[in-house]
């Protein structure tokens, strides 16, 4: 092996390193402040009983999350109607910096002990936080409303026994 190809790999590798420090230094200082910021506002000006989160679970990764928390206080005399329901809580859009740096945003489904679920979470792209704005952030809420709207009103047409094929 030649000593100027080992040269080579070691300035892509410090070049690595500097991408992820950059996109670090990008979520740290503006991305986490936006989302936090956009996620909150869309919480108090559509109160669905959801809240804003952040999160520090682990050295290299931070989130921030927008969960149902409650009910939705608006809906509370339609549920007196029926003694039996409750509501379940959880179902989570998250913004969640990995340890390369990008910004994974998935949907986490409300978790029911009684249910068997095929997906527990949904994957909804992988960001340089430099591409998050608030447009990405709001599309990004309007497809985990849509993503807990299916899980909360499944549609059974598809199913084996509900399709209506027919060939003339």
């Amino acid at each position: 092996m030649k000593i100027e190809h080992l040269e080579e790999r070691v300035n892509d590798y410090r070049k690595s390193i500097k991408t992820v420090v950059d996109k670090k230094t990008q979520w740290e200082n503006s991305t986490k402040k936006l989302i936090i910021k956009t996620l909150k506002n869309t919480a108090k000006n559509y109160s669905i009983g959801w809240k804003v989160q952040e999160l520090n679970w682990i050295y290299n990764n931070e989130a921030v999350n927008i969960i149902f928390d409650s009910f939705p206080s608006d809906l509370i005399d339609c549920t007196n109607k029926i003694p039996a329901y409750q509501f379940i809580q959880g179902g989570a859009l998250v913004f969640s910096q990995s340890y390369s740096g990008d910004v994974y945003v998935l949907v986490l489904f409300p978790f029911v002990d009684q249910l068997q679920l095929e997906n527990t979470s949904l994957d909804l792209g992988v960001y340089n936080p430099t591409e998050i704005t608030v447009k990405l952030i709001v599309e990004k809420v309007d497809e985990f409303l849509k993503e807990m709207i299916k899980w909360e009103v499944p549609s059974y047409r598809a199913k084996l026994g509900f399709q209506h094929n027919v060939d003339i």
